[in-house]
């Protein structure tokens, strides 16, 4: 029974990897792509190749069990019902081409599971309070950023820059999907480790380092299948990139991921939780409004997934956790 457990926990971890790259391959990729400096399809070798780095050299640093803080324990039910709702959330919006967070998703199931499990009085508000505080201030930098870095870009743009420019949307790329198999990679995991740390088989460096490869070729896969859906609506359907703005939106979406992991660590000993979904959106959203071109019907759809992820995630993994619990 226990490999059984062990074995479903894999593959739950598996298919959320693969939601996960679906819906969040556009997050470094959708600027390069679409100002015209690389195709789809070599983007997403680029997104696929960094991720790996990204996951395999640090992704054991950010590894960690989900839900962690929110709720004092989730038993073995708990940890399959919130997977299994986030991952039918992540593919449904990923299928209409929204980006939305992840990690958002996993915590509002959480919180769903914590309601009917324990009560109000056994959900933890200040890691809830936290999470919010992250879900408004990183978009809101990566935007503010991208603004700035549009107008000093633009005031030293020369047509024999362009080049120049366009290598540093690739690196912009490569710097994005490094930072996001990094940090991200764990969002996957997090149900095999919950899972095996209850069994008394918590993975060790050498499992975590094999689990943040496993979960990052899940997440490629996911990207490669049915990333382009997201992909098209960041590159496209938001704003019309130039070799400027595509620039100022790929480097302050970097800088922003980058820097709310690594400056809150070396302050607090803890990167701050930020969705790289959000903070790519909003530096697209800067780079945008510093062109005044902005698609506000497809802006609002978005925020009104982003709004929506919240309690249908908390609904549908009560209903979830109650259904199971009557039948078995």
């Amino acid at each position: 029974m226990e490999l059984i457990f062990l074995v479903m926990g894999l593959m739950l971890s598996f298919i959320m990897a693969m939601n996960i790259g679906g819906n969040d391959a556009a997050n470094p990729t959708s600027v390069a792509v679409g100002s015209g400096t690389v195709s789809l399809r070599k983007a997403l070798l680029l997104f696929a190749i960094f991720t790996i780095l990204g996951a395999v050299l640090q992704g054991h640093m950010v590894m960690k069990t989900i839900g962690r803080g929110v709720v004092s324990e989730i038993d073995i039910l708990g940890a399959f019902i919130i997977v299994l709702s986030a991952n039918i959330w992540i593919f449904f919006a990923t299928m209409r081409g929204m980006a939305i967070s992840t990690t958002h998703s996993i915590v509002s199931a959480v919180i769903g599971y914590g309601l009917l499990k324990y009560g109000i009085s056994g959900i933890n508000f200040n890691v809830i309070f936290t999470i919010l505080i992250s879900w408004i201030t990183s978009p809101l930098c990566s935007f503010s950023l991208s603004m700035i870095l549009f107008y000093l870009l633009k005031s030293i743009i020369k047509d024999s820059f362009e080049k120049f420019f366009k290598i540093m949307i690739i690196f912009a790329l490569a710097f994005s999907a490094y930072s996001f198999g990094a940090n991200d990679v764990a969002n996957a995991s997090g149900v095999y480790i919950t899972i095996a740390s209850k069994l008394g088989n918590m993975p060790d460096m050498n499992a975590m380092f094999i689990l943040s490869l496993f979960s990052s070729l899940g997440i490629i896969m996911g990207g490669v299948i049915f990333g382009h859906r997201v992909i098209r609506t960041l590159a496209f359907r938001i704003t019309r990139f130039d070799i400027t703005s595509a620039l100022a939106a790929g480097l302050a979406n970097a800088l922003v991921v980058y820097l709310f992991t690594v400056i809150p660590y070396m302050i607090f000993g803890y990167g701050m939780p930020i969705s790289t979904s959000y903070a790519a959106v909003g530096a697209i959203l800067g780079a945008g409004a510093a062109r005044k071109s902005i698609n506000k019907i497809i802006t609002l759809k978005l925020f009104s997934y982003w709004i929506f992820t919240v309690p249908f995630n908390i609904i549908l993994s009560m209903t979830l956790l109650w259904i199971f619990s009557v039948l078995f």
